[in-house]
């Protein structure tokens, strides 16, 4: 089933190219063999739709593309059984300020578009989302029903970790299983994040920080521990290179196999089982900027 690209225009989600997404849902819909989970990929920060050089379709949300976020999920294949995977657009362009603002309309235009789905008899939905694409997740749990999201995985998530719980701890926020992946290698952007978004906020933390509510777990994929517990379920996921790098949560290789295992239609690890094999415990913040680097390119950018 190909790819559906639907675009925050404002608070309104709109198919991209077109003035409404009811018919094009409905009937992916209805070729939706057994009503196999829907999966809502949210890109971050300075990628906005409204430029085609800026377009995350034409980057990490590329259909066809097998370094593109669908592909490495499974999806794209055209076969019935593998359920709907939506590239979700928002203009995430122009100033961290100004982004994190739209971030808040599009989370509107994100649970609109969820409320459709379900009205439609959708399967199960599920979100994977990086940077401040997991603040527009977080922000659509204030406008759901419970059990309208099933499962989500935030990717380096910019947001503060107080706004995340409060928005988990919503009756939509309450059903929903989350993987919060994070790594020390994005320290710097959490810092910045504290300091431009709430500089009066002294001991503010991001998403970085960790989760504790019963409904989320934490992976550290800098975390030596953490990495032996994914391979111990068969994920092995390489081990970090860089001291500083934004985008690793989801350019590492054998990420995309756990976020496939855990999103996609065949779901084949359990909440449960991540449970045990993730430890409880983090990294201190900058314990890998003060650490040597293992490779010739200590810091990354995209």
């Amino acid at each position: 089933m190909p790819i559906l690209r639907i675009n925050a225009i404002g608070s309104v989600p709109e198919l991209a190219g077109t003035s409404g997404t009811g018919i094009t849902l409905a009937k992916a819909l209805k070729e939706n063999a057994g009503r196999r989970p829907v999966l809502i990929m949210v890109h971050g920060y300075r990628y906005s739709p409204k430029h085609v050089h800026l377009d995350a379709n034409n980057f990490i949300l590329q259909d066809g593309d097998k370094e593109g976020w669908p592909h490495q999920m499974g999806y794209g294949t055209d076969t019935a059984d593998q359920g709907i995977c939506i590239a979700f657009g928002w203009d995430a362009g122009g100033t961290i300020w100004r982004a994190a603002h739209e971030a808040g309309r599009a989370g509107l235009a994100l649970a609109v578009l969820i409320r459709h789905l379900a009205h439609l008899g959708a399967g199960p939905v599920n979100i994977i989302a990086h940077s401040l694409g997991a603040r527009v997740a977080l922000a659509c749990l204030h406008h759901l029903a419970p059990g309208m999201i099933n499962r989500m995985v935030m990717m380096t998530g910019a947001e503060l970790r107080s706004t995340a719980e409060c928005a988990l701890q919503t009756p939509a926020g309450q059903s929903t299983q989350v993987l919060n992946v994070i790594s020390r290698e994005n320290d710097v952007f959490d810092c910045l994040y504290e300091w431009l978004l709430v500089p009066l906020r002294f001991g503010a933390r991001t998403l970085g920080a960790g989760l504790d509510l019963p409904h989320c777990l934490t992976a550290q994929i800098d975390n030596p521990h953490h990495l032996a517990g994914l391979r111990s379920l068969g994920f092995p996921t390489a081990d970090g290179t860089r001291r500083m790098c934004h985008w690793s949560t989801y350019l590492r290789p054998g990420l995309f196999a756990l976020y496939g295992a855990f999103l996609g239609p065949d779901a084949t690890v359990s909440f449960v089982d991540l449970r045990a094999a993730l430890p409880n415990t983090l990294t201190r913040r900058w314990s890998r900027l003060l650490a040597a680097p293992t490779s010739q390119s200590p810091f990354a950018a995209q």
